[in-house]
């Protein structure tokens, strides 16, 4: 991906391309055009957010909303990170939604059935689903069966095990403790104010966060003569980045605080964020969905990586399917349908290329949150569940057809 280059422009006349004329501007535009695969879908979905902000009167922003947003897509969010580095190494995973449903069920029989602990049977659904991962990447690592073969027989065994296992009925409801984890906020700490105290410092905590880590990867970028934003436009970034921090924060505060599965996501995309562009796991997925024949000159192990990626698949999924079953506090015979075309639509809004080797995990996060709020901002506005699909349709079509377009101009 191309970036512009870090040198400071020639002092230009006045009237052409001054500070003062429209010059940081056009140092901007100039930027996302250099720049459109990485900046294009976050300039989308402030657009959608912008959008629906307007037409709901200011209620997709509102507080409660907010904290509703994040609360009612953590899951497809969740799924959204597994399936980026599935697609990411050239494959793709049909099962997650069925798979979802199934832990569920299991969930329930040992909590429910038989009053197991709820931290043991978290613990159990957890490597249930790695187990499922890890038998569907053996097949397709070791087995050479394609992943669009095996993942399909998945999700309809998985739904079968389900309706199984709940005997076509729905199971609840789920123990108090994990309510709190799926469901819960941040508790109240600190003097009495008109915020939550606790999450304006984590927000702050962040802010600072992210601000050092850019910089840091900016050092880093120079020291190996790599391309860099010009200094200006890396600092507009900078605060852009802590603005949008700051007012989810000051949203999230103003209500109840975060939610705990927020939090969980935010551990998901750091630990995985630093997997990808930092582990060498993470460079040899890039590497296999990149060019495979020359990932295997190289000497990377293909099959164990491949098994690896759908094994953390399976074990997202079951994550995402604790948190689901606990917010609708029951395990449904019906749950998880087309979960896994929201997660593979998440990916390939974000980013993710047909072909393989392209994709970030913030990257799964955007398009998460981008069809979350298409979601919520059509279901204020009152349009109808079957126009919501066309226009979801429509967006991934957009998503999809841009980054082809954006894949011949850099080729040209």
């Amino acid at each position: 991906m191309s970036t512009v280059t870090d040198k400071t422009p020639a002092a230009a006349p006045p009237g052409r391309n001054g500070p003062g004329d429209g010059g940081l501007l056009r140092l901007v535009l100039d930027g996302m055009r250099r720049n459109m695969r990485q900046y294009g879908m976050l300039f989308a979905l402030g657009l959608i957010v912008a959008l629906f902000a307007v037409w709901t009167d200011g209620d997709l922003l509102l507080p409660r909303n907010v904290s509703n947003l994040v609360v009612q897509n953590s899951y497809i969010l969740i799924l959204a990170i597994g399936m980026m580095l599935v697609i990411i190494a050239g494959h793709i995973d049909l099962s997650v939604g069925s798979l979802t449903a199934f832990v569920g069920a299991m969930a329930a029989v040992f909590m429910v059935k038989n009053d197991m602990p709820w931290p043991l049977a978290v613990a159990l659904c957890l490597a249930v689903g790695a187990l499922a991962g890890a038998i569907q990447g053996w097949f397709i690592a070791y087995g050479g069966i394609p992943s669009f073969i095996v993942t399909l027989s998945g999700m309809l065994t998985f739904r079968g095990l389900t309706e199984i296992f709940l005997e076509g009925q729905t199971l609840g409801p789920f123990p108090d403790g994990l309510q709190k984890v799926t469901n819960g906020f941040l508790p109240e700490a600190g003097p009495e104010t008109n915020y939550h105290n606790l999450t304006l410092l984590l927000g702050l905590a962040l802010i600072a966060l992210v601000v050092l880590q850019e910089v840091r990867d900016r050092r880093r970028q120079r020291e190996f003569a790599l391309d860099v934003l010009p200094a200006r436009l890396f600092v507009l970034k900078l605060v852009a980045l802590a603005s949008a921090v700051l007012v989810v924060t000051m949203l999230l505060a103003s209500y109840k605080g975060a939610p705990i599965v927020l939090l969980i996501l935010g551990a998901l995309l750091v630990g995985f964020g630093y997997v990808m562009r930092n582990a060498v796991i993470g460079r040899h997925i890039y590497a296999i969905g990149g060019n495979l024949p020359a990932a295997k000159l190289s000497g990377v192990r293909d099959k164990k990586v491949t098994f690896l990626v759908f094994l953390n698949m399976g074990m997202l999924a079951a994550l995402a399917g604790l948190v689901f079953a606990a917010r609708l506090d029951v395990a449904s015979p019906k749950a998880g349908l087309n979960f896994e075309l929201e997660a593979i639509a998440a990916a390939f809004i974000g980013g993710a290329s047909m072909s393989g080797g392209v994709g970030t995990v913030l990257g799964a996060i955007i398009g998460g949150l981008v069809l979350g709020v298409l979601n919520n901002g059509m279901n204020l506005v009152g349009i109808g569940s079957d126009w919501q699909q066309v226009i979801k349709g429509l967006v991934l079509l957009a998503a999809v057809g841009f980054d082809v377009w954006n894949k011949r101009k850099v080729g040209s």
